[in-house]
């Protein structure tokens, strides 16, 4: 009896002494699951889409497309990962660029913010779960000098809807 009091004593010492950011990466589709599947952004063309994977070995893998003038314009490669043991990170790829990687700052019930003030534009991304069909993106940080920040706000749609899920 005794061994078992210790044992359940050590866990709870080492759950409790992880930093508040830290994210163990069983945990990532628990904590940005929502993400999963296929989001539409909201007021963009028809195609602007951003779809996630299910977690796997503490990866969420995802990609996003912007579409203009019937185009895609943009387009970017992401990954939702435990870069460091504990350490719950955001990777971005836009349109072919080298990686760079977003550290999770602080994280809520329903928002996650990664910073990486090294970046020239954008130093955060935030994620913010607005329910289950509705969620929203915004990139923020100083450009030339000047604060700025862009949202995208994002539905759920059918990830077999095709292009016109607008």
């Amino acid at each position: 009896m005794q061994k078992t009091t210790l044992r359940a004593a050590i866990i709870a010492a080492l759950f409790t002494t992880l930093p508040a950011h830290a994210s163990l990466p069983d945990d990532l589709g628990a904590k940005l699951g929502f993400l999963q599947g296929c989001w539409a952004t909201e007021g963009a063309e028809p195609g602007s889409v951003e779809q996630w994977t299910s977690a796997v070995g503490g990866v969420m893998l995802g990609m996003s497309r912007t579409v203009k003038g019937g185009k895609v314009r943009a387009f970017e490669f992401m990954q939702l990962r435990e870069d460091e043991p504990g350490k719950l990170t955001f990777v971005a790829q836009p349109s072919g660029a080298a990686p760079t990687t977003f550290a999770l700052l602080r994280q809520s019930e329903t928002e996650y913010v990664f910073e990486n003030l090294a970046h020239d534009f954008p130093q955060r991304i935030i994620y913010r779960r607005h329910g289950d069909n509705a969620a929203s993106a915004r990139i923020e940080g100083k450009s030339k000098g000047t604060l700025k920040g862009i949202d995208f706000p994002m539905k759920r749609v059918s990830c077999e809807a095709g292009p016109s899920v607008n």
